[in-house]
C-alpha cells in the first residue's frame, strides 16, 4: 500500500496541474479581452480621425464612387464573368471598414442583420462551390428576394459622396447583379448548359420540375432564414440583452426602425403595436418573416423569365438613383444647416494658456 506521504504528493501534483490549467485558461481569456479592447480603441481612433476630415473624405468618396460605378458598368457589359470577382473583392474590403466605422458609432450589431448573413453565404458559394446548382438557387432566392426588395422598401440611396450609403446599396444590389449574370450571361457556365453533348439549355441552372424549383428557391431558403432569425435572437436579445439595456445608444435594426416609426407614427409603428407595446419585438419579427416569405416567393417567376429579370434589375437601379436624388436635394441641405447651427451654438473653443 502507498504511504500517506506518497498520496499527499499525488494530490499536490494533481492540484498543481489543475491550477496551472485554470491559470492558462484565465491568461488566454485575458489576452482575448485585451485584444478586443485594443481593436475597439483603434476602431474608435480611426473613425474620429475620419470625422475630422469629413469634407475632404466626402469629395474623395464622390470621385472614387463615380469612377468605380462607371468601371463596374463597363465590366458588366464587357466581361460579365468577372463581375462575381469584383463583388467578392468589394465585400472583403469594405465590410471590415464598415465594422470599424460602426463600432465607433455603436452600430456594430447591424452587421448581424440578415443581409450580411446572406452575403457571407454568397461569398462561400462563389469562392468554394461555384458550380453547385442547389446552393446557387438558394443564393439567388436571397439576393433577388429579401435583399433586393429591402433595397426598395427601405429606400436605400445611391449617394456617391457617402461611403456608408454606397456600401449599403452595394450590399443589397450587387448580389442580384452577380447572380443575374451567372444565370443568363456568363459564358463560363455555358458549358453546363449542354447535356449529353446534344441538348441545349438557355440558362444555368436548369429547373428540372416545379417541385424542385419551389424546394430550392422557396422552402430551403426559408429554413435558412429561420436559422438566422433564431441565431440573431439568441445573440442580440439573450446573450447581449443586458448590454443593450445598459446602453441605449447601442443601435440594432429593431431599435432604429422603432425609433423612426414612432417619430413618424407611420404604418409600421401601428402594425407593430397591434398586440400592445410589450409585444412590439414579436410583431417586428413576425412582420419581417411575412416580408421574407412574400419576397422569396416572387423569386420563382423572376428565376424563370429573362425579360422579367432584366426589368427587375432596372427597377432596383432606378429606385436607388431616385432615392439618391431625393437625399441630395431634400435631406442633405437640411443636414448641412443643422450642422452649421450646432457649430454656431457651440461657439469657438477657447484654449487657456
Amino acid at each position: 500500500m502507498a504511504s500517506d506521504e506518497e498520496i499527499m504528493e499525488v494530490e499536490d501534483s494533481n492540484g498543481g496541474s489543475y491550477g496551472s490549467k485554470d491559470q492558462r485558461l484565465k491568461d488566454r481569456k485575458k489576452k482575448v479581452a485585451q485584444t478586443k479592447e485594443m481593436l475597439s480603441k483603434q476602431a474608435v481612433k480611426i473613425a474620429k480621425q475620419a470625422e475630422e476630415h469629413e469634407s475632404f473624405i466626402n469629395k474623395v468618396t464622390h470621385l472614387l464612387g463615380v469612377l468605380g460605378f462607371g468601371g463596374f458598368c463597363f465590366i458588366l457589359g464587357a466581361r460579365p464573368q468577372d463581375v462575381r470577382y469584383l463583388y467578392c473583392l468589394f465585400y472583403v474590403i469594405f465590410v471590415p471598414l464598415r465594422w470599424i466605422y460602426y463600432r465607433y458609432k455603436k452600430w456594430h450589431y447591424y452587421l448581424l442583420d440578415f443581409c450580411y448573413y446572406a452575403n457571407t453565404i454568397f461569398l462561400i458559394m462563389l469562392l468554394f462551390y461555384p458550380r453547385n446548382e442547389k446552393l446557387f438557387m438558394v443564393c439567388f432566392s436571397f439576393a433577388e428576394g429579401p435583399l433586393a426588395w429591402a433595397l426598395i422598401v427601405w429606400r436605400c440611396s445611391l449617394v456617391f459622396n457617402s461611403m456608408d450609403k454606397i456600401v449599403s446599396v452595394f450590399v443589397h444590389i450587387l448580389p442580384g447583379l452577380v447572380f443575374f449574370t451567372i444565370r443568363w450571361w456568363d459564358p463560363v457556365f455555358f458549358e453546363a448548359m449542354h447535356l449529353d453533348g446534344n441538348a441545349h439549355r438557355g440558362s444555368w441552372p436548369d429547373a428540372e420540375t416545379k417541385s424542385y424549383l419551389w424546394t430550392w428557391l422557396f422552402f430551403v431558403p426559408l429554413v435558412a432564414y429561420v436559422f438566422w432569425q433564431l441565431l440573431y435572437f439568441l445573440i442580440v436579445n439573450v446573450l447581449r440583452g443586458q448590454r443593450l439595456l445598459r446602453d441605449p445608444e447601442v443601435m440594432t435594426s429593431y431599435r432604429e426602425l422603432s425609433k423612426k416609426a414612432q417619430k413618424a407614427n407611420n404604418l409600421w409603428w401601428r402594425l407593430s403595436g397591434l398586440l400592445g407595446d410589450q409585444n412590439r419585438l414579436f410583431m417586428y419579427i413576425l412582420l419581417q418573416a411575412m416580408f421574407t416569405v412574400a419576397t422569396t416567393a416572387l423569386t420563382v417567376p423572376i428565376f424563370l423569365c429573362y425579360e422579367l429579370h432584366v426589368t427587375f434589375q432596372l427597377l432596383k437601379v432606378s429606385a436607388t438613383i431616385w432615392n439618391g436624388g431625393n437625399f441630395l436635394l431634400e435631406v442633405m441641405p437640411r443636414q448641412v444647416i443643422l450642422k452649421q447651427k450646432r457649430k454656431t451654438e457651440m461657439g469657438p473653443v477657447v484654449v487657456e494658456t
